[in-house]
């Protein structure tokens, strides 16, 4: 590689790379007992289901604001029903939602200056690994979670 060379990842790859993790933590999502889903916690960290809500807060209003650079207020508020299959219904929605977002992205908008949700400025690359980054984070908090349980976590590395 010389010096003027210039990797790249295209918008297919990238949105590949995400949904990806997604499918890896929907795995993780069907791995936990429902019970233990919404109520079990480790060292002051919250249930899972709590955390899923955030990183659907989180998915489809980002992939929607790189579209159209209109940012909703993040609200991880969202009401996902009470059940495991509730949560995965709306875990499998939401990655509909940001494959049609995705499409619509602008090119430029990956290396544009950004505001998500009107608090976090970066450039929009940085803000989509950050999408990722968090789910990933949030992930190996349920892997911890589910082998405290004696439940082996779906492998990592098959995304």
């Amino acid at each position: 590689m010389t010096q003027n060379s210039i990797m790249t990842v295209s918008p297919e790859q990238f949105l590949a790379h995400w949904q990806g993790h997604r499918a890896l933590t929907r795995r993780v999502i069907e791995a936990f007992p429902e019970d233990k889903l919404f109520s079990y916690s480790i060292g002051g960290m919250r249930p899972f289901a709590v955390m899923v809500k955030e990183l659907i807060a989180i998915a489809v209003p980002g992939a929607k604001g790189l579209a159209t650079d209109i940012w909703e207020e993040f609200d991880e508020n969202v009401d996902l029903g009470n059940s495991k299959a509730e949560i995965l219904y709306h875990w499998d929605q939401a990655t509909e939602d940001i494959n049609y977002w995705w499409s619509q992205i602008p090119m430029e908008r990956f290396q544009e200056d950004l505001v998500a949700f009107g608090l976090y400025k970066n450039r929009g690359y940085c803000t989509l690994l950050y999408f990722i980054d968090n789910e990933i984070h949030h992930r190996g908090q349920a892997y911890a979670y589910l082998r405290s349980l004696g439940i082996e976590p779906p492998s990592f590395w098959e995304r």
